[in-house]
């Protein structure tokens, strides 16, 4: 963010909430940090939908909200969004829809068409499209988008089911309490992004990361420091400018380098 002064980007502990979040939350903090996005909030034209559309939104979002209050409406829906129709049955044994007795802490939107509830669980965040069909203590079933990409889809709408299960949810949030090498990677990614939007030198975020005695000793042409510092500086930009489309899917944080 052109803003964001040295206070702000450099204490890593004030990017500690970036290691919980999942690819749709991800991609709307690079997008928030892009000039441009920012320029279209400010100063959007009459048509603020369609401005919207260039960045993959149904609505623009305020980009001063990070990602644990903001709730962007992606025109793709992401992977990780558990679809739920109602169902017309007799079984007594079928599963009623109570939206009250969700786990964790939700928000509620509706995008024109559907409501999309997002709730915040320990160490996770659930998102569920409901259509407005579906009534409370009606019987529902998942469903899973057909298509070419159905089986990626479906493995991702298993992995979030188990979390609408609190037994389940107590154990999981529980277990997962180290972030994996990804989350560490767009943790520091985020934070090298704001210092270079701020004017930091790729020195200077050399000296945040490794410190001091180690950049003294080891930043000169063709060190590894500064090779890293170049690659996180182009993963920003690069996730910034677009490729933070590919985070709505349930595989894009998992790319190779080369990719």
């Amino acid at each position: 963010m052109a803003e964001t002064n040295r206070e702000q980007w450099y204490p890593t502990a004030a990017y500690l909430y970036v290691l919980h979040l999942d690819g749709p939350a991800l991609a709307w903090e690079y997008l928030r940090r892009n000039p441009a996005y920012r320029r279209d909030w400010l100063h959007g034209d009459a048509d603020f939908s369609e401005a919207a559309r260039r960045w993959g939104l149904r609505l623009l979002e305020d980009p001063d909200r990070d990602a644990r209050d903001a709730q962007p409406d992606w025109l793709s829906d992401p992977d990780n969004l558990v679809h739920l129709s109602p169902e017309d049955s007799t079984d007594a044994q079928a599963q009623s829809f109570h939206v009250w007795e969700l786990p964790g802490y939700r928000y509620l939107t509706h995008d024109g068409e559907r409501l999309v509830l997002t709730s915040q669980l320990p160490q996770h965040i659930l998102r569920l499209a409901i259509p407005t069909t579906l009534e409370d203590g009606q019987p529902f079933a998942y469903a899973v988008r057909a298509g070419v990409d159905l089986q990626r889809r479906w493995r991702s709408a298993a992995l979030e089911l188990r979390w609408l299960d609190p037994p389940d949810t107590e154990h999981i949030a529980v277990s997962a309490v180290r972030p994996g090498r990804t989350a560490l990677l767009h943790l520091r990614t985020l934070q090298t992004l704001d210092g270079v939007l701020a004017g930091a030198s790729h020195r200077e975020l050399a000296v945040v990361f490794f410190g001091i005695d180690a950049v003294a000793r080891h930043w000169y042409d063709g060190s590894d420091l500064r090779a890293q510092v170049r690659r996180l500086v182009r993963r920003g930009r690069v996730l910034m400018m677009g490729g933070y489309h590919r985070l709505l899917q349930a595989d894009g944080p998992e790319k190779g380098r080369s990719h």
